[in-house]
């Protein structure tokens, strides 16, 4: 079973199909060799024949026989193997060619025949026969024995070179094979874990120097991922369920209350049930708030993306909240940079964001207080700001702020639910938008400030 999984695994494949290239290449350059060697072989031997013919053609009738006769015995048999001098009927005159070899022409041009001795097997030989002045025609041949020890010596070591690099490349792909199947196993033994329940179980990633620790540290930083939104959940449902508890409480307390009085007080059951109803509506509110979120979070939103002049939200929002801020005596002040600012986003969306801010400023703000929004473009980039001069935000609590249901020590005589600003963060999210908050003017109050990308300014120039 085990050895069927190792064989099965894909660094076993890929070292296979190495292997195979490799036994490719190593035939094609064998073969290569192989080729070369004959033809190297042949040049030369055609090379030795011509030149021995014209050196014997040069010589008389009766000192060319004594040279053949000669040469049956001689050690230059060695070099060119057979020689024979023959009449214009192939008759033999002297030399060790018996007879003259089948298909031979006379042409001064060398031939591969077979020679047929009188014993024995026949062997090859390349042969040149040429016509001498006198008619006779001298016929030299050299054998290809040397040629064939060349390629046997080649052929041996082919299989010499190439069995141990065969075994090796095989052990080698064996031992990788092993050593991948090993870190897959404890990948799915921690996978196992994880399914089991335990969340907190990671793959082991090392330091992620090759694909296989890279994909198990991808996969360990999306469990932290789906932790941390487990988390979240787990502390959403906590607070969802503690900022209802309380209405709910206090209206199922009004209506007994309401209930034990009966028909006697109409006056109070009524106040009960108005009371009751906007304990309704203030749980109905947080959960709208937290639909809306989650709407905007899953950034289906971005469809409806166009070019936004930030001029004409900070007008419209400066519209709808002056008349509110005059009822309550606080000062609402618009400001424009002095380059128009354009971004690209959902109007709708944007407008959203900047009016929650603003209410929050309202909210914060003494009677006599000043509240200014704007829009300006700092180092390139175009932001969105809200500043008040109300009681201000401590640094310590500015990130905690922007979390769900968090509602701080000052702000706790203020109607809400605490999503007013995870609101706004998930809009600035949508639109890749950074969300700061900073000391207000003269050290006074709170300044929120939303920064767009230089991405989405580069996509808007691109429209225009």
């Amino acid at each position: 079973m085990f050895l069927t999984e190792l064989f099965r695994t894909a660094t076993f494949r890929i070292t296979l199909m190495a292997l195979a290239a490799m036994a490719g290449v190593m035939v094609m350059q064998f073969g290569l060799v192989y080729a070369q060697l004959e033809a190297v072989e042949s040049r030369r031997s055609t090379e030795l024949l011509k030149g021995e013919a014209e050196l014997l053609a040069q010589m008389s009738p009766e000192h060319l026989e004594y040279v053949i006769r000669r040469r049956a015995t001689d050690d230059l048999r060695l070099i060119i193997n057979s020689a024979g001098l023959f009449d214009s009927g192939h008759a033999l005159i002297a030399g060790d060619l018996r007879t003259w070899p089948k298909g031979l022409k006379a042409d001064g041009k060398p031939h591969n025949v077979e020679i047929y001795p009188e014993e024995g097997d026949s062997y090859p030989l390349r042969v040149l026969a040429e016509k001498l002045p006198d008619g006779t025609i001298l016929v030299l041949g050299r054998s290809f024995h040397l040629l064939s020890e060349q390629k046997l010596m080649l052929r041996h070591t082919m299989l010499v070179a190439a069995i141990p690099t065969f075994v090796f490349a095989l052990f080698l792909g064996i031992v990788l094979s092993h050593r991948a199947l090993s870190r897959v196993k404890e990948m799915h033994e921690a996978i196992d874990r994880i399914m089991a329940g335990d969340i907190h179980e990671r793959l082991p990633a090392a330091k992620e120097r090759d694909d296989l620790e890279r994909l198990a540290g991808s996969v360990n930083r999306m469990l932290d991922r789906l932790e941390r939104l487990m988390d979240d959940m787990r502390e959403v449902g906590n607070d969802i369920a503690h900022d209802l508890r309380t209405p709910l409480s206090r209206m199922r307390a009004r209506l007994e209350r309401a209930l034990s009085a009966g028909a006697a007080d109409p006056a109070a059951l009524e106040a009960a049930v108005g009371r009751a109803v906007d304990d309704l509506d203030q749980c109905l509110g947080i959960i709208t708030a937290l639909l809306r979120i989650a709407e905007i979070e899953n950034s289906r939103r971005k469809a409806g993306f166009g070019q936004v002049l930030l001029a004409d939200l900070v007008a419209d929002v400066f519209d709808l909240y002056e008349p509110i801020a005059e009822m309550e005596d606080k000062v609402l002040v618009a400001k424009e940079g002095e380059a128009p600012c354009f971004v690209w986003g959902d109007r709708h969306l944007l407008i959203e964001l900047l009016a929650n801010l603003v209410d929050n400023a309202i909210k914060f703000t003494p009677e006599g207080g000043r509240i200014t929004l704007g829009s300006q473009r700092i180092n390139g980039a175009a932001s969105l700001f809200v500043t008040d001069t109300g009681v201000g935000i401590a640094p310590a609590e500015r990130e905690a702020v922007l979390s769900r249901f968090y509602r701080s020590d000052k702000s706790r005589h203020v109607p809400g639910s605490g999503l007013g600003l995870s609101l706004v963060c998930a809009i600035a999210h949508l639109h890749e938008a950074h969300v700061t908050i900073e000391t207000g003017a003269e050290g006074i109050g709170t300044c929120f400030r939303i920064t767009f990308p230089s991405a989405f300014l580069q996509k808007v120039e691109d429209c225009t």
